[in-house]
């Protein structure tokens, strides 16, 4: 059936996705290229880079769909603006013009930026599109390794949608129900995002690690004023507190007399009530997403259930899913944002247009453990490496990781590049950064002088994945860090099982998001976290992402060099060399 390109753009995060049938031959979004953290614009490098990965001309793709439809979009916003008026003036004047110009029209723009990257394309292909979040359902079930699957979607809003489920069986994936907006559990959590001064879909993992720090005092005052939820975990806002439909804030001056306090500024202190405010939000939205979930493994009785959407991202709601829903098996996309509707997007056509056949095996990782990005080689390394003018050591085969896993025991921070970039917000041992867990102190370490970021933001462990269940409990574990587990160590430093303890990797509630390294799936980033096993008796590393606050996270050699010297990370290993920054006199 030949090549699919799917597209994610103009809302933020957008990417592109490469399928050959039903594999995912690459994907990245377009912020790894332009470095413009959850870039919106057209996924033009994104493109070319899938392109050139799979050594195509644009004209060879056999098709090309966009992960939304404009026109249903552009009815919700008039629709809303209609129902509000005279409300939400303003805000009509400013996004009308936007919209005439230029998202109403997508079709025109999207041939126009296909035919800047390759002339040959402008009249050979149809422009398909598909519903938001049937794209995020797609994403969802397709690479996931079950037959048959419940399929939550729940995120901000696509075009009317905000939750739907779906039932996909074999290569058929069937919308059963949804919730439209303005009814959000997305935009409630996005809604106190902006409230506690953070960014709106950009920030909502903020709002979800400083939760951990306080109390859910407000729970209730958030159920009686704010959201209505049903036995089955269906929901109604109450819009008399939101500015998100006529207005150009999320909140309004009833929701801060609610809650006695002005919006939080982002330079501002963060209190006591900001903490708890936090988590309640949290708290509330994960009841209401067990509420669902219970629901639904009761109403279908199906043992299997994939998750996607922004919601899906929050991985202390995914592990509740997983522990109270009833569901035996939770399968979630690690791209579940926007970008991962690209991959959706795509997808949808090769198994619905095109009447695809699916072939789903248990041990089968359909995402190629989200390593989908670009790749670089060891000369290309060091071509990058001598404009900076920096010296290298070239280390070979399993002695490299040993000398990674000597620094890493020494105290070392080590920014590690290999392979390909990963797909989604998750760095998984390619574009990552590394620390000693053994260190309780590393936390504030990395967070003050490598991440630049606020202090309360927690950090992951790596671990091989034959020893998880030692430090977190029986049970199947997450290879892309989407569920939080339980560290069986305790704040005393007593442990119940006979092992080295990870303090640092380890956030103030005693959880973890845990990324389990499989020997089979991810073998380089095994090796090396074995390599420091033997050194140390810990089998994990502290893994983040190859980035400072505020930048999307390295994809070239460039990225990784401008992050390595601009940061207090002591040693740079990137494709079989190390650069050291005592021995070169930085």
């Amino acid at each position: 059936m030949g090549y699919i390109l799917g597209i994610s753009a103009y809302y933020h995060d957008s990417a592109a996705c490469l399928l050959k049938d039903a594999e995912i031959i690459a994907a990245a979004q377009e912020e790894r290229f332009s470095r413009i953290k959850n870039d919106e614009s057209f996924p033009t490098e994104a493109i070319k880079f899938c392109l050139k990965f799979a050594n195509i001309s644009l004209a060879e793709v056999d098709h090309v769909v966009f992960y939304e439809k404009p026109f249903l979009k552009f009815e919700r916003l008039l629709e809303t603006y209609v129902h509000f008026a005279p409300r939400g003036l303003k805000s009509f004047l400013k996004a009308m013009p936007i919209w005439l110009k230029d998202k109403l029209f997508i079709k025109k723009k999207i041939a126009r930026a296909l035919n800047s990257i390759d002339p040959k394309c402008e009249k050979s292909h149809t422009i398909l599109f598909t519903d938001h979040h049937h794209a995020h359902a797609a994403s969802a079930f397709y690479p996931s390794p079950f037959e048959k699957a419940v399929v939550l979607t729940v995120d901000g809003v696509g075009e009317w949608a905000t939750t739907t489920v779906s039932i996909g069986n074999s290569a058929q994936l069937t919308l059963k129900k949804e919730i439209n907006f303005p009814n959000s559990i997305g935009l409630l959590y996005s809604a106190f995002t902006y409230y506690l001064g953070f960014k709106v879909n950009s920030d909502e993992y903020k709002v979800m690690g400083l939760a951990s720090y306080g109390q859910p005092v407000y729970k209730q005052l958030i159920y009686d004023h704010l959201i209505d939820v049903k036995a089955d975990g269906s929901f109604l806002l109450n819009m008399n507190y939101f500015n998100y439909c006529t207005g150009l804030k999320m909140t309004n001056k009833k929701f801060d007399k609610l809650f006695g306090h002005p919006v939080r500024g982002n330079d501002e202190e963060i209190l006591a009530f900001h903490k708890d405010l936090a988590s309640s939000i949290q708290r509330v939205t994960e009841e209401i997403m067990i509420k669902l979930t219970q629901s639904l493994y009761r109403e279908f009785a199906i043992e299997n259930l994939c998750l996607a959407g922004g919601v899906a991202l929050n991985c202390i709601i995914n592990s509740s899913i997983r522990k109270h829903s009833g569901f035996k098996n939770i399968w979630v996309q690690p791209a579940a944002g926007d970008a991962g509707g690209a991959l959706g997007a795509a997808y949808s056509v090769y198994n619905t247009h095109l009447s695809g056949i699916r072939n789903s095996e248990s041990q089968t990782d359909g995402m190629k453990q989200s390593l989908l990005g670009p790749s670089y080689t060891q000369n290309e390394v060091i071509t990058a490496l001598r404009v900076y003018g920096l010296n290298y050591e070239k280390v070979e085969g399993e002695f490299y990781h040993r000398e990674i896993a000597a620094y890493l025991a020494e105290g070392k921070i080590i920014a590690y590049f290999k392979g390909r970039t990963e797909f989604g917000p998750r760095a998984l041992g390619c574009r990552s950064i590394l620390a000693d867990p053994r260190k309780s102190e590393m936390k504030a370490i990395l967070n003050a002088k490598i991440k630049f970021r606020e202090s309360f933001r927690p950090f992951a462990p790596a671990i091989l994945e034959e020893f998880a269940s030692l430090y977190f409990g029986e049970g199947p574990k997450n290879r892309y860090m989407l569920f939080t587990e339980n560290y069986l160590g305790d704040q005393t430093g007593r442990q119940a099982l006979d092992a080295v303890l990870i303090p640092g990797a380890v956030h103030v509630d005693g959880t973890a998001r845990v990324q389990a390294v499989s020997k089979v799936h991810h073998p380089d980033f095994h090796q090396l976290i074995t390599a420091f096993y033997n050194l140390t008796e810990c089998p994990a590393v502290i893994n983040t992402s190859l980035n400072v606050m505020n930048e999307p996270m390295a994809s070239s050699p460039e990225d990784a060099i401008c992050c390595f010297l601009n940061t207090e990370i002591d040693i740079l290993a990137i494709e079989g060399l190390l650069v050291n920054k005592k021995k070169i006199g930085l």
